[in-house]
């Protein structure tokens, strides 16, 4: 069973995604909430599956609520899918960088949005090619000094006038090519791209088990949350390019 919370600020937004879960197979509603703040101590005392999160709210935004839901250790392993009115890049963005596993529009079928859930749920981030696309640009042209995912540094180098006996920092492409091998490095590249277990499958002509093996594997090497991380960290090391 998936247990799932709805996060929105109308009432009746959520009663309709209510009363869509509940009529589903193999889908739990374990609670609703109407601010960010509500959504935090929620996923912090329930700890869903999944949580459908709008993103304007008042008292805390979605995307706020998101970042703290995925950094507490409270909620570990809760996943956010950001549904919004609003297709807009700094949305999408803001929402990856929070650490959403998916973003949909409010307009997606019933159907879409039920599979979405499974797929979020299963391990997976519901991400489109055309958004990956834009992820890997985003980040291509606005990279953020802090450390990314797996500890990556994400910034420029130290400088010259640094101390001599600080240790250089681990660049995602030393990162990769000392723990991943070959294979791994090919799935990465195809996650990168934005395809699915199956797909990867596909294309590598393996078996989906294997495909969900490989990358289960990236994820716990790379020391990464999701696929969404995945894609951050393939173009941090130069096995895919911006669009």
């Amino acid at each position: 069973m998936i247990r799932v919370a709805v996060v929105d600020d109308q009432e009746l937004v959520r009663s309709a995604f209510t009363l869509l879960l509940r009529a589903s197979d193999g889908l739990e509603v374990v609670g609703e909430a109407a601010t960010g703040r509500e959504a935090v101590v929620l996923a912090r005392q329930e700890r869903p599956d999944v949580v459908l999160m709008d993103v304007r709210m008042p008292v805390l935004d979605g995307i706020e609520a998101t970042r703290q839901i995925t950094a507490s250790p409270q909620s570990a392993g809760v996943r956010v899918i950001i549904l919004t009115t609003f297709d807009l890049d700094e949305y999408v963005f803001a929402a990856l960088r929070a650490g959403a596993s998916g973003f949909l529009l409010k307009d997606t079928l019933p159907a879409d949005l039920l599979t979405a859930i499974r797929v979020v749920a299963a391990g997976e981030a519901l991400l489109a090619p055309s958004v990956t696309r834009r992820l890997i640009s985003e980040f291509a042209r606005t990279p953020e000094p802090a450390r990314g995912p797996g500890g990556v540094m994400t910034g420029p180098p130290p400088s010259a006038s640094a101390p001599s006996q600080a240790p250089a920092p681990v660049t995602a492409t030393d990162r990769v090519a000392q723990l991943l091998t070959e294979r791994e490095c090919e799935v990465l590249r195809l996650v990168a791209t934005g395809m699915s277990n199956a797909e990867i499958a596909d294309r590598l002509c393996i078996s989906p088990a294997t495909a969900k093996t490989h990358v289960a594997h990236l994820l716990t090497k790379l020391d990464s949350r999701d696929r969404v991380q995945l894609v951050i960290i393939a173009y941090q090391a130069g096995l895919t390019a911006p669009a």
